[in-house]
């Protein structure tokens, strides 16, 4: 397979969220929790933030923004993140078993 496969997405510069179908025999809670991390975040710190699976199945989390993006804060991204890997590690550990089960096969 060999590339990064987008699990959910959101940008506080166009307010939105997007979730990749592909995944959608996720259960509806498991989505919703999902998006509620990812506008959370970009509402805590602003810019986009990512969720995806590397090939092997690993989950990563990710911001990015826009140059020059005054409001974005970089240092309160990482310590989010940190915190979603301590807060959610049961859910993060679960998408990365259904991913390499359902996904990967």
């Amino acid at each position: 397979m060999n590339e990064e496969q987008v699990l959910c997405a959101c940008s506080a510069y166009e307010q939105k969220y997007y979730f990749n179908p592909r995944f959608s025999s996720l259960p509806e809670q498991v989505q919703k929790e999902l998006q509620i991390m990812a506008v959370t975040m970009t509402e805590d710190v602003g810019g986009v933030f990512t969720m995806e699976f590397d090939e092997d199945g690993t989950l990563y989390m990710s911001t990015t923004a826009k140059e020059n993006d005054l409001t974005y804060d970089e240092i309160g991204s990482h310590l989010k993140i940190k915190q979603y890997r301590t807060e959610y590690a049961e859910l993060l550990e679960s998408l990365e078993n259904y991913y390499r089960m359902i996904i990967i096969g």
